[in-house]
């Protein structure tokens, strides 16, 4: 993908999942990515502890997805409790398996940093640069200059494109002169990373005792993670926590030896964003763009949400088949969600983690009697607190009547291309993909063909009802197989659905809908006559 005169497509600043997830997205497609990362080597902090079915997808589209299955205990959600240690409800999936991987997957850090580092050191367009402080950094609306120093001196690179995915103190966002709001959190928490642990269940548990709120998340091979509120007097954030410390806040779940001692750190949490997520070429992600508490298990995979939302777009406009004004939707679609994660970690920081008998109390009364109803259970068993992954701006084009700006799951389906039954991305790919829902009396419109010809969209005929088609002007048919793909395609009945490379219904329309929507989906790629002249 690379054109004279950059020296990589791609520049990615932090060698954290984030970063590391960027990489493997962007590469996957052929583009050129150095990545560049402050420290020698990998982290070995205690960091994030549980990926979810949505990120697990994204690894999916980067070809990694299976190898970081073998690193993750298959999880089930999170089981919450209250001041009398009694589970209060226990939250999970209302459609397990919905996105193709089980819903929320204990897993250690460390393991998936140097899992990805392997990966990519396989990639022939991918360089990756340890002991690298970036420097400088000029950003314009066609490309970036990046300075960096390591041990063989000062460095510039030049690139179409800078993802900032640098952390906390991201030096990407100083250098842009980004400013956050938000708060930080002034409560001391205690991460302990132990080993040959007794827990083996599949669930996090939320422990809201009030006198002494934690957090239990059992790994994989005797690994299990603590996380405890700590006290005036028992120790402060940066401090290395004693053993004494450690064996106080562990006796009632194990005896502790140092050996069992992985890893143990004292921090503080932040609930900040970054005011604007772009200047010029440059992108921030992650932890560099939001902060937040780790009550709602979604620092790392708002990061990789990130990843997953920018990465297909700078791809369609680094190799000019999409114009440039594309990317302002990437801030536009994830701010809002980002925030409201953000909000939600904190109230979840205040209710469920409270050192407050009273409120403990007043908590514990009100989700009992909530859970006696059916609205209730939902709302607690199915996480229905979480904010909506719905955008209402950015790539969309409204169509009266349909849901658009969600993301649709992955059942199994029959593909009559092929005869054989996978999940839903196994049979589109990482690209657009465009589904025609129970309508076969007649041939595709030849303009909708020829658009989805030129733009390399894969077309779907998709079936509602127990028929197999006989013959589909469509690249294949869709057949369901145990009634999933059926019930996510029940609300676009009788009409076309576009849907984005990051799973994302775009538009859908009627038939008779056809002129409005091609008016409105246009734009999102470049015309053929400027597509030639990119080309």
């Amino acid at each position: 993908m690379t054109q004279a005169p950059w020296d990589f497509d791609f520049v990615v600043v932090g060698a954290g999942p984030v970063g590391l997830t960027a990489a493997a997205l962007l590469s996957e497609s052929g583009a050129s990515v150095l990545v560049i990362e402050k420290s020698g080597s990998t982290s070995n902090e205690p960091k994030a502890i549980s990926i979810d079915d949505e990120a697990l997808r994204t690894y999916s589209q980067a070809g990694l997805a299976q190898k970081i299955l073998s690193l993750v205990v298959p999880g089930t959600g999170t089981a919450y409790y209250g001041a009398d240690g009694n589970m209060l409800f226990s939250a999970g999936a209302e459609v397990p398996y919905r996105l193709g991987f089980p819903f929320k997957n204990p897993f250690a850090q460390p393991e998936l940093e140097l899992l990805l580092v392997e990966e990519l050191r396989k990639r022939p367009h991918v360089t990756l640069t340890f002991g690298a402080c970036l420097s400088g950094l000029e950003s314009s609306e066609r490309d970036i200059r990046a300075s960096y120093t390591s041990a063989r001196g000062t460095e510039t690179v030049h690139a179409r494109f800078l993802l900032g995915a640098d952390g906390g103190r991201s030096t990407v966002r100083s250098l842009l002169g980004i400013t956050m709001s938000g708060r930080a959190h002034d409560e001391d928490w205690l991460v302990v990373d132990t080993l040959r642990d007794a827990h083996v269940e599949r669930f996090g548990m939320h422990h809201g005792n009030p006198g002494r709120p934690h957090v239990i998340v059992p790994g994989l091979n005797g690994r299990c993670r603590y996380e405890f509120r700590l006290f005036e007097g028992e120790g402060k954030a940066g401090e290395l926590p004693d053993f004494s410390l450690l064996q106080k806040v562990l006796a009632p779940y194990r005896n502790l030896d140092p050996a069992d001692i992985d890893r143990a750190v004292i921090y503080r949490f932040n609930g900040l964003i970054a005011d604007d997520w772009q200047v010029g070429s440059s992108f921030l992600l992650g932890d560099a763009a939001h902060m937040m508490p780790p009550f709602a298990g979604q620092g790392l995979n708002s990061g990789i949400r990130d990843a997953a939302n920018l990465c297909w777009k700078l791809i369609a406009v680094a190799g000019g088949r999409a114009p440039a004004q594309i990317l302002a939707s990437y801030q536009a679609e994830r701010f809002t969600h980002a925030r409201a994660t953000i909000r939600l970690s904190e109230r979840l920081g205040r209710v469920v983690m409270t050192t407050s008998p009273r409120l403990a109390a007043f908590r514990d009364r009100t989700v009992a009697q909530a859970i006696t109803t059916k609205a209730g259970r939902d709302f607690f068993q199915h996480m229905r607190y979480r904010p909506s992954p719905r955008f209402t701006c950015g790539l969309l084009a409204p169509t009266p009547g349909a849901p658009i700006g969600l993301p649709i799951g992955q059942p199994r389906c029959f593909d009559t291309s092929n005869s054989a039954v996978s999940l839903l991305d196994d049979q589109t790919g990482s690209g657009w993909a465009l589904f025609r829902i129970e309508e076969f009396e007649r041939p595709w419109p030849r303009v909708l063909v020829d658009f989805a010809g030129t733009n390399g969209i894969r077309t779907f005929d998709v079936p509602l009802t127990e028929i197999f088609p006989r013959t589909s002007s469509a690249d294949s048919a869709l057949i369901d197989v145990d009634g999933r793909l059926t019930a996510e395609f029940e609300p676009y009945r009788g009409r076309y659905v576009l849907v984005r490379p990051d799973h994302v219904v775009a538009a859908a329309w009627l038939p008779d809908e056809l002129n409005i929507a091609l008016f409105a989906i246009r734009k999102w790629w470049l015309p053929v006559s400027e597509l030639a002249r990119e080309r």
